[in-house]
């Protein structure tokens, strides 16, 4: 083989850990297992993008027009779960305040509250939805969404390793065994607890961090 050549293995994602909260959480590796699956299936979908279209990744860091123009994320219970812990226990201050801020005046017509100077503020935690939009060749117009505009430059996932992922997940929604598991993932069951992260009332959120802080300053 070609030195230069890349295997699946290289692809392998750095799946995030964090020993002290998975011991105490059951939740979290199930959703940290998952975003492992879904990102270096990302990785190795995007490869083979380039090869087939000829064309570059266009996402680059502070490229944020997905997350001002989408209008309808898709976001899992669990991952919901996830961001909640996330913001309240590890997001830490100039950031904190303006997240907080952002949520307690959410509207569904703005963008994504967890978007901080065209940044996601909870990047590690994002939902599968965000990490699996992708696009090739020029970077998005302003207030362009290119799955309608130039549907051929965004990523299509490759479906094995999200129905990996969503099997990692299903334990959480009491669905254990191997066979319900395949059941459950051939027929879309997972998907009848998707929620809208726009239609969600996100100041619950802020309320619980602001009272984080209160409980931490008391010490």
């Amino acid at each position: 083989m070609d030195k230069t050549e890349k295997t699946e293995d290289s692809y392998a994602s750095t799946r995030m850990n964090f020993p002290d909260d998975e011991s105490k959480l059951r939740w979290l590796p199930m959703l940290l297992d998952a975003y492992a699956i879904i990102d270096k299936g990302i990785a190795l979908a995007i490869r083979n993008e380039e090869h087939r279209l000829d064309k570059k990744l266009a996402c680059r860091r502070g490229c944020s027009n997905c997350c001002s123009t989408h209008s309808d994320i898709p976001v899992y219970p669990l991952e919901l779960v996830g961001i909640y812990w996330f913001c309240i226990e590890k997001i830490t201050q100039p950031v904190r305040n303006v997240i907080i801020g952002h949520l307690s005046g959410f509207e569904k017509s703005m963008p994504c509250p967890f978007l901080v100077n065209s940044s996601c503020s909870i990047h590690m935690l994002r939902p599968v939805s965000c990490r699996q939009f992708n696009v090739f060749g020029k970077t998005c117009e302003e207030g362009e969404d290119p799955y309608y505009t130039r549907r051929d430059d965004v990523l299509t996932p490759l479906e094995e390793y999200t129905k990996q992922a969503f099997s990692v997940m299903l334990p959480f929604y009491g669905i254990t065994g191997e066979t319900d598991k395949i059941y459950a993932i051939e027929n879309g069951l997972i998907h009848a607890h998707v929620r809208i992260l726009q239609a969600l009332d996100w100041k619950e959120l802020a309320k619980r961090m602001e009272e984080f802080d209160s409980k931490k300053a008391s010490f």
